[in-house]
């Protein structure tokens, strides 16, 4: 059986993983911008 902390690392490295796809596939489709531009005026 897997250890809690190992669970923990793999979910933490899963949920990166996730939110840089996330992340590349919003920048590529372009729909919603950066976090960035809209704090911006």
């Amino acid at each position: 059986m897997d250890s809690k902390d190992d669970k923990a690392a793999r979910l933490a490295a899963a949920l990166r993983e996730n939110l840089k796809r996330r992340k590349a596939q919003a920048r590529a489709v372009s729909d919603i911008p950066p976090p960035a531009t809209l704090e911006k005026p």
